[in-house]
C-alpha cells in the first residue's frame, strides 16, 4: 500500500474516530472504552500540545486515512522529561499488516528528533501481542510490567511498559 504520512488536521477527526471507534468497541487492543465524538476529536486535535506530533497515514490510492500516531510529552510539570514522549498508534482494523504502522513510525521518530525528544515511552495491553511485537520491531523494549493497571469491564489488564531511545 503506498501511503502519505502527514500531520493530521481538523478535517481528519471524522476519519481519525472512523479508525479508533471500532478499536475502542471490540474491547482487545486499547484501554480507552468511551468513543469519541468527531467533535470531541477536533478539540483533541485543535488543542493538541505544540510539542506533539500527530500524524495520519493516507492510502495514496483511495485517498483514505487508514492510520494514525502520536506523541504527546511526557509531562509538563517539569522540564525534566522535556526529553521523553508517549507514544500511541492506531491503525484501521480492516488495514492491518500492510505496512502502515511501520511506515508511521519511520515518519514519527524522524519528526520526534526534530522537535527535541529524546525517548518515547508506552503502555501496551499485556494481552495485546501483536501490537507488543509491533512495537518492539520497531526498537522499543520492555521496562517492566504494570500489573492490574486498568480496569475494563470489571476485568484487571496488565500493561507492559515499554521505551525506545531516538
Amino acid at each position: 500500500m503506498e501511503l502519505l504520512i502527514r500531520d493530521a488536521q481538523l478535517d481528519d477527526a471524522e476519519a481519525i474516530v472512523a479508525i479508533l471507534n471500532p478499536i475502542i468497541e471490540v474491547g482487545a487492543y486499547t484501554v480507552l472504552t468511551t468513543p469519541f465524538s468527531v467533535e470531541a476529536e477536533r478539540e483533541f486535535i485543535r488543542h493538541f500540545p505544540q510539542r506533539g506530533i500527530f500524524h495520519v497515514a493516507v492510502c495514496r490510492h483511495k485517498q483514505e486515512i487508514v492510520g494514525f500516531q502520536n506523541i504527546e510529552p511526557f509531562a509538563t510539570y517539569t522540564s525534566a522529561f522535556d526529553h521523553v514522549g508517549v507514544i500511541g498508534t492506531y491503525v484501521s482494523l480492516l488495514c492491518r499488516r500492510q505496512g502502515i504502522g511501520r511506515s508511521l513510525f519511520k515518519d514519527t521518530f524522524e519528526a520526534a528528533r526534530c522537535r527535541g525528544y529524546e525517548k518515547l515511552f508506552a503502555y501496551v495491553r499485556a494481552d495485546n501481542p501483536v501490537a507488543l511485537a509491533t512495537y518492539l520491531s520497531q526498537g522499543f523494549r520492555i521496562i517492566g510490567t504494570a500489573q492490574r493497571h486498568a480496569k475494563i469491564n470489571g476485568r484487571y489488564v496488565d500493561e507492559i511498559m515499554i521505551e525506545r531511545a531516538l
